[in-house]
């Protein structure tokens, strides 16, 4: 079974769709999910005008493999996609991201 459009397919193999829980702090240039008190993070650089860096993206231990990390990225992703912007993908978590969901390869720098 494929993914389905605008879902994500966390370690668990359950699909999580965006929502409105991952906040834009444009200004510390991150993507940020708030769950329980604590943060998962994307943390990207922008490169120029129409390329972005996303470099790292943290999730706490104790949340990994529940597609917290996979929301973060899908979110940037489609952030940069609306705004017409190429990404680079420093960080492995984020190039794999984009290995699973082919949709997003034209996004990326070369």
């Amino acid at each position: 079974m494929g993914v389905p459009p605008g879902a994500w397919r966390g370690m668990s193999g359950v699909f999580f769709y965006m929502d409105s829980d991952v906040r834009h702090d444009e200004a510390r240039h991150t993507f940020v999910l708030t769950v329980d008190g604590g943060q998962a993070v994307l943390h990207y650089e922008p490169v120029d005008d129409a390329t972005v860096d996303f470099q790292s993206t943290y999730v706490p231990m104790e949340w990994r493999g529940r597609g917290l990390g996979g929301r973060l990225v899908v979110h940037a992703l489609e952030w940069a996609q609306a705004r017409g912007m190429r990404v680079i993908p420093s960080c492995w978590f984020v190039a794999d991201v984009v290995a699973l969901h082919p949709q997003y390869r034209p996004l990326l720098a070369t």
